[in-house]
């Protein structure tokens, strides 16, 4: 494959930065929806939404089939009204896993049928002042926290007055900072930084007039992280699948903010053995900075897609990412990596263009190979025999 163009780090960053403005939290997700499907119309790639909003787009090459796609979802954590309380403040339930010690100190926007209303998220004992030492004693708990309206209200009637309701939807600021040093710190970086990658990779190809040697199908998810993200956006003949969502950089991690990662396991399991390998031979092949990676905590669009029935390969790749699902940090330099690793995988010939078609017949010709399983067939260890295995030879007929 021939080097490809470096991608346009002033659009990713504008793209990200564009998003990270619009609030987006799993069910509240229509605005982010319509930003997205603008930039793909202005990069002439045409796309369908779902019912709820899903994007599936398609990048259409040589071949029609296999299919591959590749996934970055759109929706981020947030809150909802889980309760009025007697004073005019607001209970919470958290909207995604995350912990409610991020969320303590957050300014937010609660969303009403009637508009929309700021105000602060605070611990129930909030003023050290009035209680002192009791303050560091309150647990860490989503039951231990409340949202303080900036408006007028001192009841539960009044609260109930300005339009609140049990279920409105609650968006938490993003406080971006894009440092000259290349850093950017933000809220929901997951996964609108690997949504700004993956736009990043599709304006490349289109503009470098290359033509992929397969249909790729961009999808653009609205529900990763409440767990279904991508399980009924494939109505094609995908046999790849790569999801792009968030690296943790922490201890015990390989991951790094300077690099691109291949993602081996999630919490759902290995991913796929021969394009998880594809993907580290082109990062070689184009001198990306590349890391493998175990994430035990988590699993993606990709994995979403599996356990809805799809009979897929699937790959993880994930931008390096500090303090995830909290007050995020990445570097522009994974997000290069990651968008120029989706660039060249984009334009890869298919990991098995056997793929296809299921095998008809019943042979393992077509079949692919994992070559530690060749190295043991073809070393000098001898198979066990069952009898030797059962101690008894095996009842007759069977």
């Amino acid at each position: 494959m021939s080097q490809l163009p470096e991608p346009d780090l002033a659009y990713l960053r504008q793209v990200l930065l564009e998003m990270l403005a619009i609030p987006s939290p799993t069910g509240f997700t229509d605005t982010i929806v319509r930003y997205v499907a603008e930039r793909l119309n202005e990069l002439g790639i045409p796309y369908e939404l779902t019912r709820r909003g899903t994007i599936r787009a398609t990048l259409k090459g040589k071949r029609y089939s296999p299919d591959r796609a590749v996934s970055a979802h759109l929706d981020t954590i947030g809150a909802s009204v889980r309760g009025i309380q007697d004073n005019g403040r607001l209970s919470l339930a958290p909207v995604g896993c995350w912990s409610s010690r991020f969320a303590e100190g957050s300014r937010v926007s609660l969303f009403t049928d009637k508009g929309v209303l700021r105000g602060s998220v605070l611990p129930l004992l909030a003023s050290g002042h009035a209680f002192n030492t009791a303050v560091d004693q309150l647990p860490v708990s989503w039951d231990h926290i409340e949202l303080r309206l900036d408006a007028v209200t001192e009841s539960r009637a009044q609260t109930i007055e300005l339009g609140v309701e049990v279920g409105d939807f609650i968006a938490f600021d993003p406080l971006p900072e894009f440092t000259e040093s290349g850093y950017i710190s933000s809220r929901h970086l997951d996964d609108k930084a690997g949504a700004a990658a993956l736009l990043t990779a599709l304006k490349g190809v289109v503009e470098s007039g290359l033509e992929p040697a397969i249909d790729c199908h961009p999808l653009f998810t609205i529900t990763e992280e409440v767990g279904s993200g991508a399980a009924a956006a494939l109505p094609w003949d995908v046999s790849e699948f790569v999801g792009i969502d968030i690296a943790p950089a922490a201890p015990g991690q390989q991951s790094s903010e300077h690099a691109v990662s291949v993602a081996m396991q999630d919490s759902g399991g290995p991913y796929d053995y021969h394009l998880s390998r594809h993907l580290l031979k082109l990062a070689a092949e184009q001198d990306i900075p590349v890391r493998r990676d175990l994430f035990r905590y988590y699993h993606s669009d990709a994995q979403s897609a599996v356990t809805a029935g799809h009979d897929i390969r699937t790959a993880l790749l994930a931008f390096g990412c500090d303090a995830t699902h909290g007050y995020e940090r990445t570097h522009i330099d994974s997000l290069a990596a990651l968008s120029r690793l989706l660039g060249a995988y984009l334009l890869s010939p298919p990991v098995f263009a056997s793929d296809a078609q299921p095998a008809k017949e019943q042979s393992l010709e077509r079949f692919s190979h994992q070559i530690e399983h060749d190295t043991q067939l073809g070393s000098d260890t001898q198979v066990p025999s069952i009898e030797s295995v059962l101690g008894t030879r095996p009842p007759a007929g069977d």
